[in-house]
């Protein structure tokens, strides 16, 4: 049921200064700066996020190995994990002058590696430090200081939950809030099973919105398509696509024309492809792996004619030892482009 409060007619009509109606969401293991090369051809206009970065690690690690990423990815966020104002303030810091467009505060992972550090979304229970987070990094970064939660975690009311971290992130500075639409269960559950079994509530989400007319609110979790996004923007004022974008990526190639007023246009698969060798014959020859970039690309032409050739090429032989760009067009060569195309 919805909240007693929403009013649809209040809902994500306030202009607002911090405006990015689709982004793709940060998921571990996944929107790496590879990934995040590959998506930002099928979108120029998409909100781009990195795997969650451990602010301990940007503070002690390899800074350019985990914060290096290319110029096209602009515009690209940087989420953070942490619980610690100080240290998340000096990370912030950091990735201020790497050039990342938002620093994100992850309050929605639900992993065991993550409740160890009591920070994710165990944070969900004391809204309070991540208030206290917030306020640290508004303070140390001039760029946009955001978060991305849960509605709730374990046996939490959703709506005194999610209340309680909006209203503390707002007022210590936020400039947005990204809500993942179901609880996280810290216990009895794996991160898989934390992405598809507790039940989604997007009315909660919506009644957060007008709750809040003027602070910028955006939706994630569930959502499959454009349409769908398209129609949570007539309650919110974003929406992420996760899961949705990573094995179906050809979603994002209406992205701009959706919404950001670009023409549609069909995908130019072989400039893309160019592109994209091109980009991989360069990892390699830095030592990388053509399977680095590849991976992402797997499910580009899901549904159409060619397209489990295609993934077995680029699941296997991108794998081999010495691979190079040559197999990204074998793959490509696998699809029939005609009828891809056309369906762009």
């Amino acid at each position: 049921m919805v909240d007693q409060a929403f009013n649809p007619q209040s809902s994500a009509k306030v202009a607002l200064p911090y405006h990015h109606p689709f982004a793709v969401a940060p998921m571990i293991d996944w929107t790496d700066r590879h990934c995040r090369f590959f998506h930002r051809q099928l979108s120029a206009r998409a909100l781009l996020y990195t795997e969650m970065v451990v602010a301990d690690a940007i503070l002690h690690g390899d800074r350019d190995r985990l914060l290096a990423y290319n110029a096209a990815e602009h515009p690209v966020a940087l989420q953070l994990g942490g619980s610690d104002p100080l240290k998340l303030a000096a990370a912030a810091q950091i990735a201020e002058a790497f050039g990342y467009d938002e620093i994100n505060l992850n309050v929605g992972c639900p992993s065991d590696r993550v409740q160890s550090g009591t920070f994710g979304a165990c944070l969900m229970k004391v809204p309070e430090v991540v208030a206290d987070c917030v306020a640290a990094m508004k303070s140390a970064v001039s760029v946009p200081v955001t978060v991305k939660c849960r509605i709730g975690v374990d046996d939490q009311d959703p709506g005194p939950a999610l209340d309680a971290v909006a209203d503390g992130v707002f007022a210590a500075g936020a400039d947005a809030l990204w809500v993942h639409a179901r609880k996280a269960w810290l216990q009895g559950l794996s991160p898989k099973e934390n992405r598809e079994v507790p039940p989604l509530d997007y009315d909660r989400v919506y009644a957060l919105k007008a709750r809040l007319p003027d602070r910028f609110i955006g939706i994630n979790g569930g959502i499959q398509s454009l349409e769908e996004a398209a129609n949570h923007l007539e309650m919110v004022d974003g929406v992420m696509l996760g899961r949705a974008a990573y094995g179906t990526p050809a979603v994002l190639a209406g992205v701009d024309s959706t919404f950001f007023g670009a023409p549609p246009a069909p995908t130019d698969y072989r400039a893309l492809f160019e592109t994209m060798a091109d980009y991989a014959t360069r990892h390699i020859a830095a030592s990388g792996r053509l399977s680095h970039v590849a991976r992402h690309m797997v499910g580009l032409f899901h549904g159409y004619p060619g397209a489990r050739r295609y993934r077995q090429i680029l699941s296997t032989d991108a794998n081999r030892p010495g691979a190079g760009a040559e197999i990204l067009w074998r793959a490509l060569d696998a699809v029939d482009l005609s009828l891809a195309s056309a369906a762009a």
